[in-house]
């Protein structure tokens, strides 16, 4: 399945690519650096779980068929969304030891090149496994640019916004056949995981297991939804029949660049990776 639009684009305009890859699929986004407008994004689903070769694959089939991608861009980010990754306190934290965080709940190879994400606003790092080949594919093609995890995004977003609320809150953002999770309280980091996902059987079981090992309560904790759900989905259907004060992330970034048919909560990772 690919979906896709764009704008013209004025040669005079500085851009932004921001690129995420997953396992089940693609997503690129082109912004101009001095408005926000998007300009043009396309997605792409591969359908199954691919490896790191069949996702280069496409993402090298996807810029070769596409002009707007072929631009020379003043920023490139790639986004790496997968569930091979796990938070750490900074105190905590060792560069030289990088692959003992994962080591406990990833299957790791001694080959492996590790990465992390330092969020700032909460003293956190991620570690994660970035793909050497696409990262080499990337500087090959478009010369420097910038990678992380997409937890990392997500962290940074959301963290600033507990600092100021009373209470849990759950966060959770929807990918094809993955479902990210987030908990926060009063600027507190309760839970931050990743689940991959077939049915909404096991969408609704992540989410209820996830409120039940913190003892919170799914009729009264605000949940805020991002990614790829809607209120016409299956996934939204039967998390509503369970937890009934939902509601979608907003745009508080103040931009005034804003496409009428765009809805903000859809690709928020994407739009956020910056």
């Amino acid at each position: 399945m690919i979906q896709q639009k764009s704008s013209n684009i004025s040669k005079n305009i500085h851009h932004r690519l921001s690129v995420q890859v997953s396992l089940t699929g693609l997503s690129f986004l082109v912004k101009g650096l001095d408005t926000e407008e998007t300009l043009f994004f396309t997605q792409k689903q591969v359908g199954s779980r691919s490896t790191p070769e069949e996702l280069l694959l496409e993402i090298d089939s996807i810029i070769a068929k596409n002009d707007m991608l072929q631009l020379k861009f003043d920023e490139v980010i790639l986004l790496y969304s997968n569930n091979v990754y796990t938070p750490v306190p900074a105190s905590l934290f060792d560069e030289t030891k990088a692959s003992e965080y994962l080591k406990f709940n990833s299957k790791i190879l001694s080959n492996d090149f590790i990465a992390y994400d330092r969020v700032e606003s909460n003293n956190m790092v991620v570690v994660y496994i970035p793909y050497v080949n696409i990262n080499n594919y990337f500087f090959e093609r478009f010369g420097a640019f910038q990678y992380f995890h997409a937890a990392s995004i997500f962290l940074k977003d959301v963290l600033p916004l507990a600092k100021h609320g009373t209470g849990p809150k759950m966060h959770l953002n929807v990918q094809e056949e993955q479902l990210d999770v987030i908990i926060l309280e009063e600027g507190k980091l309760l839970l931050c995981n990743s689940f991959l996902f077939k049915t909404s059987e096991d969408f609704i079981y992540y989410i209820l297991f996830c409120l039940e090992q913190l003892k919170l309560n799914p009729d009264s904790i605000p949940l805020i939804l991002s990614g790829s759900i809607d209120k016409e989905d299956s996934n939204y259907e039967l998390l509503y029949t369970y937890v009934r004060n939902i509601s979608f992330v907003e745009d508080t970034s103040g931009s005034t660049a804003k496409s009428t048919t765009e809805v903000y909560h859809n690709n928020y990772l994407l739009k956020n990776s910056y």
